[in-house]
């Protein structure tokens, strides 16, 4: 009996890992996907600093030309003219320093602080920017510790100039909006939430212990697609606020709490599930549960459909709105406390949903019934 146990739970297990597995390979994807015209675009550019400053300038390891252009554009399409060309300040006051000192004086490690301190005190009287300086002494940091090679006391200089020129004419012609990767991350998160609720309506109906643990271990596998819509929502906003992308600062504000207030549910409906598992496992009636938690998904969906557009996040507003009006422990398990608590955990979820749906808290909350 115990070895029939022991091969169930480790059948689990796998089928589990599984599941994170193919929520991150998912992920993985998404992400790739995204950053494939920007990567391409910065690897050209890349190459193209090379060309020059192999060919038309006649350096032979034209080392900092590709390095200067590929650091500069990165793999994001989030590409701020002002970001970059305080990064290509940045890298040629780096190897203009670095050049010059070590063509006087040499390299060693005394060298290396003396270079690394000029560098940043000249970065610093060029511009605030903590970019600037951070490129600057790493730039001076490579090319003190690297050998000379040919093109003059400032070669490597002149390939920095050629691969911070070529960086910013990509910058220049291929203009991205800010709003696109934080709407595509938006709507994979919030995709994530529906899928993970979906699950758990399904445990809920079938009293499948597998399914409400496969929505806990959904729950857990999106935390890094939350994490990183919040970060690409924070980073667009503040590029916006010195871009030509201005006009879209309030909508980035917006994506910016509407993935705390996602991310806040989240965590919400894996305690939820978590309570679930014991409730099911016992003679309860979870029926009038299930169809509110599915209620709830289908409402994020809608939530999902309208973030990713750019939408005002009506639709879903509307379904939550309807959820929310019967998410009432008064008369859904009236007599089961054990069912009532499950409702009065769906409460604060349906809220914040909500919220982020465009609904104001004083709205969110007067959606629910009184206690």
């Amino acid at each position: 009996m115990s070895s029939l146990s022991g091969s169930a739970d480790e059948m689990w297990r796998k089928a589990m890992r599984t599941l994170m597995l193919r929520t991150r390979l998912r992920q993985g994807w998404t992400r790739a996907r995204a950053g494939l015209i920007p990567i391409a675009q910065a690897s050209l550019a890349a190459g193209a600093a090379y060309l020059v400053a192999r060919y038309l300038l006649g350096h032979e390891q034209p080392f900092f030309a590709p390095v200067a252009a590929w650091v500069l554009l990165g793999f994001s399409a989030q590409r701020d003219v002002r970001r970059v060309s305080e990064m290509a300040v940045g890298v040629a006051v780096g190897v203009a320093m670095g050049d010059l000192i070590v063509h006087l004086i040499g390299s060693g490690w005394w060298q290396l602080s003396l270079v690394l301190f000029i560098s940043a005190i000249a970065a610093r009287f060029i511009d605030r920017g903590a970019l600037l300086v951070t490129q600057a002494g790493v730039q001076a940091i490579i090319v003190v510790g690297l050998p000379s090679v040919s093109g003059g006391p400032l070669g490597r200089w002149t390939d920095a100039l050629v691969g911070g020129a070529i960086a910013l004419l990509v910058a220049l012609l291929t203009p991205g909006d800010t709003r696109r990767r934080p709407r595509a991350l938006a709507e994979q998160a919030v995709t994530e939430l529906a899928q993970t609720l979906e699950t758990l309506a399904r445990g809920l109906r079938s009293r499948d212990v597998d399914d409400v643990q496969a929505a806990l271990v959904r729950g857990r596998a999106s935390e890094p697609v939350l994490a990183e819509w919040q970060e690409a929502a924070r980073g667009a906003r503040e590029l916006a606020r010195i871009s030509v992308g201005r006009m879209y600062r309030a909508e980035l504000a917006r994506l910016e709490e509407q993935a705390v207030l996602l991310d806040r549910t989240m965590r919400s409906v894996r305690v939820l599930a978590r309570r679930v598992l014991p409730v099911i496992q016992a003679d309860h009636d979870v029926e009038p549960v299930a169809e509110l938690v599915e209620g709830f998904a289908a409402g994020v969906r809608q939530l999902a459909s309208d973030v990713g557009s750019g939408g005002d996040g009506r639709r879903g507003r509307d379904a939550l709105t309807a959820v929310a009006a019967r998410v009432d422990p008064r008369t859904v398990g009236e007599g089961d406390w054990q069912v009532q608590s499950l409702v009065m955990l769906l409460r604060s979820p349906v809220v914040d949903t909500l919220e982020a749906a465009g609904a104001s808290p004083g709205e969110a909350r007067d959606a629910l019934p009184e206690l």
